[in-house]
Order: C-alpha cells, then sequence, then structure tokens
C-alpha cells in the first residue's frame, strides 16, 4: 500500500508563487506515474494539472504552461509542484496522485493524497 502526504498550500496574493510537495511512503517501487489534479468548489471532476510518467518529460495542462514546473526526487521519494504568477483562477483544492502505469487517466489513478487548498486572492 502507498500513503501520499501533501504539504505547502496556502493563501497568496496573485502574482505570487507556491511549492507543493507530496511524500510517498509504502510500496514506492510501483509509482511509474506521479502528479497533481486540482478541483474547486462546484467543479464536477478533478483537473490534471501535471504529470511526470516514467522517462517521459513533465507534462502540463494549458492553462499552467509557463507557470507551474513539477519534478520529481526519486532518492526522497516526493514530487513537487513549483507554482509562479498565480491567479485567482488557479484556486482550488491541489490533490497528489500516483499510479503504476500513468494517472493521465483519472479512471487508472491507484493513490490519492487528502488534498491541500490552494488560495491565490488580494
Amino acid at each position: 500500500q502507498v500513503e501520499l502526504v501533501e504539504s505547502g498550500g496556502g493563501l497568496v496574493q496573485p502574482g505570487g508563487s507556491l511549492r507543493l510537495s507530496c511524500a510517498a511512503s509504502g510500496s514506492i517501487f510501483t509509482l511509474y506515474s506521479m502528479g497533481w489534479y486540482r478541483q474547486g468548489p462546484g467543479k464536477p471532476s478533478r483537473e490534471l494539472v501535471a504529470h511526470i510518467t516514467g522517462d517521459e518529460g513533465p507534462n502540463y495542462t494549458e492553462s499552467v504552461k509557463g507557470r507551474f514546473t513539477i519534478s520529481r526526487d526519486n532518492a526522497e521519494n516526493t514530487v513537487y509542484l513549483q507554482m509562479n504568477s498565480l491567479k485567482p483562477e488557479d484556486t482550488d483544492v491541489y490533490y497528489c496522485a500516483a499510479d503504476n502505469i500513468s494517472i493521465a487517466d483519472i479512471t487508472r489513478v491507484d493513490y490519492w493524497g487528502q488534498g491541500t487548498q490552494v488560495t491565490v486572492s488580494s
């Protein structure tokens, strides 16, 4: 079994930055794919924000390209999301996700973190 623990959310002004972390513990050798989804109140589903799968380069949803950077430290079993130039529309609960194949298909995600709130407001 795998446990994902997120940290780093909070309140920031528009244009500011936050760094999210997700530490994995347990049977981590199966975590071929890791990344982040987000979901806000009233939204019907979670949106894939960014992910790293195997040896592929990072993948981002269009709205965060050039502003967010995902990275992974395999030695520390941790994935990070550096969020710069934050906008009010980035306000959401951010969920870490992991799977032994790919998290790009939300129906296949095996492991979820508890979520961390990101609020962008002046």
